[in-house]
């Protein structure tokens, strides 16, 4: 899967003021990072608000990032969620054909046991076209999803590519990757531990922050792959207090503020989430300013 080595990132979904999808402002952001090195784009993750997306959103967020694209760099597409049997319906009744991959998000909410995230993903992987990769975010789940039960996942299954870890834990990301199967990725979803978890041996990161600084994170990433570790942590002590910032409040209203004083989008979110606090802007800045 040389498609999901590098920099991926979770694309933002931008806004007008009244709240519809911002597709001029989407493009603009796709252009940026393929003509600055990010290596993939994430559609309809997190970031992207995805949860207060609507489906026909979704159909015309994918055709805007796909016409702007062009082929140039792959594509993956968010399909998850905590309805088993939803998850499915929407994998069968999707064209696919353009994506390297599927993120698909441990289920949220319900709790499940750990046996019962293995057979959700396996009903997963009996459908999937493409190849998945697992996404453990237990911050946002209230989940998480144990090594052990990643690992069994990509044994049993050739489909299961790979897992984006967001559990902030760099004892997990070991453990991961000390006894993944040989062609398993590990994908660091936390931007702060990007680069430890790339030096360590995983294949990259799939970014929040890296979407608006694509030239130095993929560089940052390239060089940690490369083994030059002083060159990479080099950039990395640049970004760590701008990655600290946008994520104080909540994810993507850090990032939307970020792309704002940019010149990129406004940073309208849609609700239940708000817009980044004054106090959270000001940081911001202070930090895009010491850049």
């Amino acid at each position: 899967m040389k498609a999901l080595l590098g920099t991926g990132v979770a694309l933002v979904t931008p806004f007008t003021s009244d709240l519809k999808v911002d597709h001029d402002a989407l493009a603009r952001i796709v252009n940026y990072n393929i003509e600055n090195g990010t290596n993939y784009l994430v559609i309809s993750g997190t970031t992207g608000e995805s949860v207060t997306i609507t489906k026909q959103e979704k159909l015309e967020i994918v055709k805007t990032v796909s016409n702007t694209n062009k082929g140039r760099v792959p594509m993956v597409l968010g399909v998850g969620g905590n309805h088993t049997a939803a998850v499915i319906e929407e994998i069968n009744t999707t064209d696919l054909s353009q994506f390297a991959a599927i993120l698909s998000v441990s289920p949220y909410y319900s709790k499940p046991t750990q046996d019962g995230l293995y057979q959700h993903f396996k009903a997963v992987s009996e459908v999937s076209p493409v190849p998945i990769i697992l996404y453990n975010v237990p911050g946002r789940t209230s989940k998480n999803m144990t090594p052990e039960t990643i690992l069994r996942l990509a044994n049993d299954f050739d489909n299961v590519v790979a897992v984006k870890e967001a559990a902030g834990v760099m004892q997990q990301y070991l453990q991961l990757l000390k006894v993944k199967p040989k062609d398993f990725l590990v994908i660091s979803g936390d931007d702060d531990l990007a680069l430890s978890t790339t030096l360590a041996g995983g294949a990259g990161v799939i970014s929040v922050i890296g979407q608006a600084f694509p030239t130095e994170f993929s560089e940052m990433i390239r060089l940690g792959r490369e083994g030059q570790v002083q060159d990479a942590y080099k950039i990395h002590y640049k970004l760590m207090d701008v990655i600290s910032n946008i994520f104080e409040e909540n994810n993507p209203a850090g990032i939307k503020a970020v792309l704002q004083i940019k010149g990129f989008c406004n940073d309208v979110v849609r609700l239940p989430l708000v817009s980044a606090t004054e106090n959270s802007k000001s940081k911001i800045e202070a930090s895009l300013v010491k850049l």
